[in-house]
């Protein structure tokens, strides 16, 4: 079945349950992971206080410290449940295409990711980057979802 699975994660409580959902999964199929994550560019006009508070150096690094604490958090669980564990990393403003692009780089068979479950005019508005992947991935993409 499944050998390698992709475990994208913004960081968000969703996520991280989809991320535990991957690894007890990988646990089941005998497969590993890798946990990817995508912090935006830095932009001089935004609206996240983290870019208005630094520069663009001190953001980087920020966010690069930021995504190595949400791979610590998965680690720490895929080595207790014996799940061979890496990660991926990227800056970027196109997630979807980011998460495709890290799957097929990593020889991953399957895409397990979180949706928020945002519908109407809020899903309209803020899209899904999970929606953009299940539109533009060939690799088969499973979807977390949880109603608490």
């Amino acid at each position: 079945m499944y050998k390698h699975l992709l475990l994208p994660t913004d960081g968000s409580a969703l996520s991280r349950h989809a991320v535990e959902s991957g690894i007890r999964l990988a646990s089941a199929l005998g497969a590993r992971v890798t946990v990817f994550h995508a912090a935006p560019e830095f932009h001089t006009f935004t609206v996240q206080p983290e870019m208005l508070e630094e520069t663009r150096s001190e953001y980087l690094q920020h966010a690069e410290i930021r995504a190595g604490l949400h791979f610590e958090d998965a680690r720490t669980l895929a080595a207790a449940a014996g799940v061979p564990f890496d990660t991926a990393y990227v800056v970027s403003d196109t997630v979807y295409v980011e998460i495709i692009a890290a799957a097929e780089k990593h020889g991953c068979d399957l895409i397990l990711m979180a949706s928020h479950g945002r519908r109407g005019v809020q899903a309209v508005l803020l899209g899904s980057e999970t929606h953009k992947v299940l539109t533009h991935s060939s690799i088969p993409v499973l979807v977390y979802r949880s109603d608490s």
